[in-house]
């Protein structure tokens, strides 16, 4: 079959996350690669290189919502002085270093990445399934390996950066599990299944 997606593409998209991915391990952590974004920013990659519609349409149903609330935090505050979500507010933080808050800008490219490739290669309607799964692997582990003086990732503790005192921590977690699916992935599947159709 021959190939759908240009060979520069791939190699523009592997050259970014040779940058970010190590600056990131150094300056935030491993634990940092917990987050669905850099998930989905990295098995993007992937999804170019073997021209997946599966592993896009996953990282699509993942993301493409937070990361569309990403950008509108970040350029609500930075062109109107709109505070939407506390998202990007770490971009705004003068004690984290620049170079460090430009590399997250890829929030802005990633939503796009993702519905060009849902263009190029179709919909896959397994991803539901797929993303689902792979959420009831990372959110507790996200928990497992995180701590409540840790950074919230995910919000596997809690709205925003401070931890829910109104439920014990592992009912939260579990009502996180089926928010993730009910609340986000199922309009998200539908939506991009209206639009893009079955994979080719």
């Amino acid at each position: 079959m021959d190939a759908q997606i240009d060979l520069w593409i791939k190699i523009a998209y592997t050259a970014l996350l040779a940058v970010i991915v190590p600056v990131y391990a150094v300056s935030w952590g491993w634990k940092n690669f917990l987050w669905f974004s850099d998930i989905a920013l990295i098995t993007t990659g992937v999804a170019l290189w073997l021209e997946s519609p599966l592993l896009a349409s996953m990282m699509a149903l993942a993301v493409l919502v937070p990361e569309l609330v990403w950008c509108a935090s970040y350029f609500g505050r930075l062109l109107f002085g709109i505070r939407v979500t506390d998202l990007a507010a770490y971009m705004f933080d003068a004690s984290k270093p620049r170079f460090v808050r430009a590399l997250s800008l890829f929030h802005v490219v990633l939503p796009g990445v993702l519905l060009w490739m849902l263009h190029e290669l179709g919909y896959d309607r397994r991803a539901f399934v797929g993303q689902t799964l792979l959420a009831w692997i990372v959110l507790p582990l996200t928990y497992a390996v995180t701590t409540p003086s840790d950074e919230n990732i995910n919000w596997v503790r809690g709205l925003g950066q401070q931890q829910q005192q109104r439920m014990p921590a592992l009912a939260w977690l579990t009502l996180l599990m089926l928010a993730f699916p009910v609340g986000l992935y199922a309009p998200t599947h539908f939506a991009l299944q209206a639009l893009f159709g079955q994979a080719r």
